[in-house]
């Protein structure tokens, strides 16, 4: 008797899923640390960092529909590269997205009260780590309710920084640092934070009619709906608070209604973002617990974390590891750190989905060549190019990471002898 999922979703739904998955905190976090690198060429960055976010999702959906499993790249490199790939990837997408967990929760306490942003992060973390742990998972219903409740909220910024007043001193802001195009590189690896998300339309491949006509044809329409909602909101930010006041702001879309003469929008904006990091973070803490779980059956990660609750069905160890993970980076870590960090590993993980789609071959469903070329090498440049504070700790991180490696696999041959 067939088991599988049923194929209910049209193109309409999963363009839904994509958005959901794309538009959230990321936008009300991203745009003051990619200001503060790109300046006035922030929306040069945003577009750079769509394209690398396009090239990223093709090739990942063109992977998944070869090899419908859980585990995403960390699958895909061990099919198509080699173990060792597939487990730098997986480690990539742990330790960023774990990065990605701090920086929503942080979001979460900035919008709500900067002064106890650190303590309230770690409330959201504890009190979500504890929703998953009873199999409280955020439905397509949620997903769909969030974003609708944020697209409205970045509307209302948009109109308010469109058409309301300029910070005064506009015209004599704080010196800013002569733009490169390094600058704008740095901006668009930040912002790629903003886009997370994407490749989630690529996982749908056994719930759409159609998959192999709905997929291609949502993730461009999911991804050029987003590119326009941020460019809008770019374009509002950087009119209101100009390129220097918007590096600085710790809630740079409160700061423009409230500058722009709506100050009435600041709570509904700082509510706005506040449901969005939370269903970020929820979102976010399931999938790194999964690939977690998932790294740990195939002993890549140790084997401890391997168990799932026998009542809840759900892997508890994995998901408190997590937990005490993320609050641990809360704890040392700003959101500024966090995002350069959290874009460094998932960059990481990327650029090995690009490779393993240059191996697919034509009747495997290969993208267009250029696709995952401009995709590795974009990635790769992106990544080189954030604050040296997150390159030399992500670098720091994958070099410990290919350490475990090689030592568990002396381990396994000492054993195995």
């Amino acid at each position: 008797m067939a088991s599988g999922l049923a194929r209910r979703l049209g193109t309409g739904d999963a363009v839904v899923v994509g958005l959901s998955a794309m538009i959230g905190a990321g936008v009300f976090a991203a745009f003051a640390p990619a200001a503060s690198a790109a300046g006035r060429w922030l929306p040069a960055a945003l577009a750079l960092a769509a394209v690398v976010a396009y090239c990223n999702a093709t090739s990942s959906a063109r992977l998944a529909a070869r090899y419908p499993e859980s585990g995403g790249t960390y699958v895909y490199g061990r099919r198509r590269l080699g173990p060792f790939w597939g487990y730098l990837a997986g480690w990539g997408f742990v330790v960023g997205k774990t990065a990605s967990c701090a920086a929503m929760a942080l979001t979460f306490g900035a919008y709500v009260d900067p002064g106890l942003a650190r303590p309230l992060a770690v409330g959201a973390v504890v009190a979500l780590t504890v929703l998953n742990l009873f199999g409280v998972q955020r439905s397509t219903t949620a997903a769909r309710v969030i974003v609708g409740l944020v697209l409205a909220v970045l509307a209302a910024v948009v109109a308010a920084g469109l058409l309301g007043d300029r910070a005064p001193g506009f015209a004599t802001p704080p010196a800013l640092h002569p733009v490169t195009p390094w600058d704008v590189l740095q901006g668009a690896g930040l912002l790629f934070f903003a886009f997370a998300g994407y490749a989630r339309i690529a996982t749908l491949g056994e719930e759409v009619r159609d998959p192999r006509r709905t997929i291609p044809l949502a993730i461009p329409i999911a991804l050029g709906v987003t590119l326009a909602v941020y460019f809008l909101v770019a374009l509002a930010t950087l009119r209101v608070l100009g390129p220097a006041r918007l590096g600085m702001s710790e809630a740079p879309l409160v700061d423009t209604v409230t500058w722009a003469g709506a100050a009435w929008l600041a709570p509904v904006v700082k509510a706005g973002a506040a449901v969005a990091a939370l269903g970020a973070l929820l979102a976010l803490i399931l999938g790194v617990s999964r690939t977690t779980f998932a790294m740990s059956r195939e002993r890549d990660l140790p084997g401890f974390l391997d168990a799932v609750h026998p009542s809840r069905k759900v892997p508890h160890r994995a998901e408190l590891a997590v937990g005490v993970a993320v609050v641990a980076l809360v704890l040392v870590a700003d959101l500024r750190e966090a995002i350069g960090f959290s874009s460094f590993g998932v960059l990481a993980y990327y650029a090995v989905a690009n490779a393993s789609a240059l191996t697919l071959t034509a009747d495997e469903g290969a993208p267009p060549k250029a696709v995952p070329v401009l995709g590795v090498l974009l990635c790769v440049v992106l990544a080189v190019t954030l604050p040296a504070p997150s390159v030399v700790a992500g670098l720091v991180v994958f070099t410990v990471g290919a350490l475990v490696w090689v030592l568990r696999g002396r381990s396994r041959r000492a054993r195995a002898r």
